[in-house]
């Protein structure tokens, strides 16, 4: 009976062995599946994370290049503006006077300076705020110089006595409109060159 009794021990605590192996088996597999389950978690949201990230980027380099293609035709439409107004004037500093009034050169700058103006539209739309304060103030500086040179046009072509002074003037608008040009390139560079957190 004692061996009997023995037996029936052995084989209960065999059991109990067995039992507790699997209980212990059961909660080691259930902490590596919780870790599973964290772990893949974490990638989903990291590949989220990086998702956005590259969202990110690709709005932030559409964004630069819109801004320096609008940047470019702006001062590109500017710069043929320029040039005309600037031929313009030198015939007319060039030439004794009267010289008669050029209606359709006058009209060609003002039709490059409207179209520049449309292309500036452009810049102050897509900023930032330091890029379109200075495209407004150059669009209000050439159109000043476009003014003076059409006005010495007319006095040019009346043999008016004061062509000396009006030359000065648009000489004198002419560095404040140069200068305004600079600033507007200095604040676009600044803008192109812009690091943001995209985080």
């Amino acid at each position: 009976m004692i061996s009997v009794l023995v037996a029936a021990v052995g084989v209960l605590g065999t059991a109990l062995g067995a039992g507790l192996t699997a209980v212990i088996a059961a909660r080691a597999e259930s902490r590596r599946q919780a870790a599973l389950e964290r772990e893949q978690a974490r990638k989903e949201l990291m590949q989220k994370d990086n998702q956005v990230l590259d969202l990110r980027v690709e709005h932030f380099r559409w964004r630069r290049e819109r801004r320096q293609t609008a940047y470019l035709e702006f001062l590109q439409a500017l710069a043929a503006a320029d040039r005309a107004n600037l031929q313009e004037f030198r015939t007319l500093k060039a030439a004794t006077p009267p010289e008669p009034f050029a209606v359709e050169r006058i009209a060609e700058i003002r039709r490059l300076f409207k179209h520049a103006e449309q292309a500036g539209d452009l810049v102050l739309l897509e900023g930032p705020d330091q890029v379109a304060a200075a495209t407004h103030e150059l669009i209000l500086q050439f159109g000043t110089l476009v003014q003076a040179v059409r006005d010495f046009a007319e006095a040019h072509s009346g043999s008016a006595d004061d062509l000396p002074a009006r030359v000065q003037t648009i000489e004198a608008i002419g560095e404040r409109y140069l200068a305004a040009r600079l600033e507007l390139i200095r604040g676009a560079r600044v803008a192109l060159d812009e690091i943001i957190d995209i985080r």
